[in-house]
């Protein structure tokens, strides 16, 4: 079983302010709950647990963590614990000598916001829309303890795992995280394509079959150029207190627009050619030695 994600820009203006409120407080949360593990690890050397870190928040009563639904905020506290997990392992591997540079605690965020999650059990899909809830403290404080969404047309409701509220570049994006049958894959280890990142050459390729070929990286390279001269610009003026806006559109631009079709076309350009010239399933070598199927 694999697990897919669609992302929905939200539009509806009078959502805004909702979602932002929830982001800025799961941003704090995340901070609060960093903080006791950190403090944790500074006294016993030793990393708190998911159930530890939420169980602080509640008997510290936690003000970011009230304001907010229990449940998106205990995902908030289960993504420090990840944070917590991955420095561990990393932790592991360098006193093993594996790795060369030793790992450091995860950080803390700067202000802003962060991501929330909820499980689909805390949702309500009715009518082609879906309830999220806020919470009773939110409640009490202005006065709306929920808000509605609309639902995808093209997913299966049965299918749906989890909701993320993802803010990113001035604007905010629905994940809707659905569960999807895994695909078989049949690799052949006698079929092989080297693959070598470059610059003006992005990706330069050699099967051991005999093909060759080479995916122009000039395109990008021009790109890159335009977006560091134009980024430049505009932040001399964002300073002065101007452009912000339009710093904001160019993030958008160069992080979910150009970037994303010519990852989409570097794929395509691969896939395309391990099946016409080297068959349905081949090894991918990288200059990393790392090997994946396609």
């Amino acid at each position: 079983m694999g697990y897919g994600c669609q992302q929905v820009l939200v539009r509806d203006r009078e959502l805004l302010p909702v979602l932002e409120y929830l982001c800025q407080q799961s941003n704090k949360v995340y901070n609060c709950a960093l903080y006791y593990a950190r403090q944790v690890y500074f006294k016993t050397k030793r990393l708190a647990s998911y159930g530890e870190l939420c169980a602080e928040m509640v008997r510290t009563k936690n003000k970011h963590f009230i304001a907010m639904y229990v449940s998106a905020a205990q995902q908030t506290c289960k993504s420090v614990a990840e944070a917590l997990s991955s420095f561990k392992t990393k932790l592991k591997l360098f006193l093993q000598e594996e790795i060369s540079l030793r790992p450091n605690l995860p950080r803390y965020r700067k202000k802003g916001m962060f991501t929330v999650a909820y499980p689909k059990k805390w949702l309500k899909f009715q009518e082609g829309r879906v309830r999220v809830p806020l919470g009773n403290q939110v409640k009490a404080w202005f006065g709306i303890d929920a808000f509605w969404i609309r639902f995808p047309t093209n997913l299966d409701w049965k299918n749906i795992k989890e909701l993320r509220i993802l803010p990113r570049h001035g604007v905010f994006y629905l994940e809707w995280i659905y569960a999807k049958p895994a695909q078989p894959q049949s690799l052949d280890p006698k079929k092989v394509l080297a693959i070598d990142h470059g610059v003006n050459n992005w990706l330069t390729c050699v099967s051991n079959l005999g093909h060759s070929f080479i995916i122009d990286g000039r395109k990008v390279k021009s790109f890159n150029q335009w977006y560091t001269r134009r980024w430049l610009g505009l932040r001399l003026t964002s300073r002065r207190g101007f452009g912000r806006r339009n710093l904001s559109e160019l993030r958008k631009k160069e992080a979910g627009g150009c970037e994303m079709q010519f990852t989409k076309l570097r794929a395509r350009s691969l896939t395309s050619v391990c099946t016409t010239r080297l068959g349905e399933s081949s090894l991918v070598g990288t200059k990393n030695k790392s090997k994946n199927a396609v």
